[in-house]
């Protein structure tokens, strides 16, 4: 059939799956939104308050559903705010398509009004972007976008849409999209027998796991592999979900915040497997010190991340879900290390979190949380105290219902990202758990809550500063409180009624269990504004460039 450049767009989003689709308009993609429009019975739109909101909401659907999230923007100023959401699925490897609009291609390169060169800006932070400059190579574009966004390491992928291009006609048919295959091109079988031996040989092996294994879909392959080696196992941030949290193999975060059981562990083992993660700057910390006594293998799809930070003893390079497959065909008797399982189990009794009077109140707030959520529950954080606090007290347990900005740090990421993960599934309860200090950030969003009546609880952790940044001026700058108390007063229970979502106040004496149960009975969006005291701190914790094993704010037993 002949049709427009905007109706194609809609065909191939359509051909590609794709039911929700997040975003603002404006001029320059008034033809997008008009066949959106006239498609509305096949793609919902969700409108947000701003551009950055449709990233992060994008994002959240994404990573909650494992499809791909797509969000749309006009020219220059829209364009430009969709950046730090981009950069955030890009740092933590999650499959998003931007389409944006632009100028007419006559226009281009001649600073025309909104008119900005988006794909130059965004090059360093997506795996690929395009600006289509001939109508009848649209539909192939779109297609090989959204197949580099999912094959491989996943990834953010830009299309930049001229106005003119989304007008033009040209001939369009259907194309029945193929599934994309796990990326095995460079698995050897050498590499394989190699982690094999090395797995065979040791007497105390340790996994690392990362977000990885999640994108792969790989816990259940995880869970049997660390049966069959018998290993303890930790998590980076990314990963926390991909071995429950209740299994008695995990140890816990490992690096800056994780676990004192984590570190220990990462340092006395023989062979550390690193799964899915790329040795972060957080995690390794001193990295001459970084699993001094051990080989290290590591296992992971993107060959770039291979001795990027760390010296890999062996390297796999495969889908994680593959690898971790063969692997376990290939152990052929499970293997045993009763006396490293014991010392495990040794430094849990010896060193479990101790939060005393640090954290105490967010602890259990937290825990409260936890026992009154239903089974698929969903987790969302912003970025600060209350982020590692959420990976910290509360259980994960199903991959993929954690979602925090890992790499990039994005404050103001989780409103937004609850909103995709609600859209995503709408019979899942979701919780955002924010900071005062991130929530502001992005506090617009609750319209678009209101507006598509979310029930989305807003669990905002408020001690009246910016927490994270206030505990490193307490602990390495003499306590120069520059620039991160918050003593600007926001009634945050009378804002969110000037949106219209209901809101609700826990204060440090009351009974979170009560307040909780309230608001998670009313099935509707819910700000719970949390008192929480202002030098509340994150413990453990590791000062910068110290090794992992010497932590800050761990009690002797």
């Amino acid at each position: 059939m002949h049709i427009s450049g905007a109706q194609i767009i809609i065909e191939c989003l359509v051909e590609q799956g794709v039911d929700t689709v997040f975003g603002f308009p404006g001029g320059a993609v008034l033809p997008l939104y008009d066949a959106l429009y006239q498609n509305r019975d096949r793609i919902r739109h969700i409108l947000t308050s701003h551009e950055q909101g449709a990233s992060h909401a994008a994002d959240g659907y994404a990573r909650s559903t494992g499809k791909v999230g797509v969000c749309m923007a006009t020219s220059g100023p829209g364009a430009t705010n969709l950046v730090t959401g981009i950069a955030t699925a890009y740092m933590d490897s999650v499959p998003m398509v931007a389409l944006t609009g632009n100028v007419t291609v006559p226009l281009l390169g001649k600073d025309s009004f909104q008119e900005v060169d988006i794909t130059g800006i965004t090059m360093p932070i997506t795996k690929h972007n395009f600006i289509v400059k001939d109508v009848t190579t649209l539909a192939e574009t779109m297609r090989l976008a959204f197949k580099i966004a999912q094959e491989g390491r996943p990834g953010p992928v830009l299309i930049d849409l001229p106005k003119d291009i989304t007008v033009h006609t040209t001939d369009y048919e259907r194309v029945e999209i193929e599934q994309v295959k796990p990326r095995i091109d460079r698995l050897s079988t050498k590499s394989l027998e190699t982690a094999l031996a090395l797995i065979k040989g040791s007497e105390r092996p340790m996994c690392y796991v990362g977000g990885g294994v999640i994108r792969a879909k790989a816990s259940e392959e995880l869970a049997l592999f660390l049966n069959l080696i018998d290993s303890p196992a930790c998590t980076s941030l990314m990963g926390c979900g991909a071995i429950s949290s209740l299994d008695e193999r995990y140890t816990g975060l490992v690096g800056m915040h994780g676990t004192k059981v984590s570190n220990m562990l990462v340092s006395a083992c023989d062979l550390l497997i690193v799964i899915g993660a790329r040795f972060s700057d957080r995690v390794v910390s001193k990295a001459s010190s970084f699993a001094k006594n051990a080989k290290i293998i590591h296992i992971d799809v993107d060959p770039a991340e291979i001795d990027k930070n760390i010296k890999s003893y062996c390297n796999v390079v495969g889908d994680v879900k593959v690898v971790l497959s063969s692997l376990n065909e290939q152990l052929k008797s499970p293997l045993s290390h009763a006396r490293w399982m014991e010392q495990v189990a040794d430094y849990k009794r010896r060193y479990p979190i101790r939060v005393d009077n640090e954290s105490a109140r967010s602890k259990e707030i937290l825990k409260a949380l936890q026992s009154l959520l239903p089974e698929n529950f969903y987790i969302v954080t912003e970025v600060g105290q209350h982020q590692m606090w959420a990976a910290q007290f509360i259980k994960h347990v199903q991959p993929g219902h954690f979602l925090t900005s890992g790499g990039l740090g994005t404050m103001g990421y989780g409103t937004g990202a609850a909103i995709g993960a609600q859209v995503g599934n709408p019979k899942s309860r979701v919780v955002n758990v924010a900071g005062d200090g991130s929530f502001r950030m992005n506090c617009n969003e609750l319209a678009t809550i209101a507006r598509y009546r979310l029930p989305v609880i807003i669990l905002l952790m408020n001690n009246q500063t910016l927490g994270m940044v206030r505990q490193w001026q307490t602990l390495f700058f003499d306590g120069n409180y520059s620039e991160t108390t918050l003593d600007t007063y926001i009634d945050w229970v009378a804002l969110a009624a000037a949106y219209g979502v209901k809101g609700m106040r826990l204060g440090k004496d009351d009974d979170p269990k009560a307040v909780l149960s309230s608001a998670l009975a009313l099935g509707e969006a819910v700000l719970v504004d949390c008192e929480i005291p202002l030098d509340d701190k994150v413990y453990p914790m590791v000062a910068p460039g110290a090794p992992i094993d010497e932590m800050l704010g761990v009690p002797e037993p």
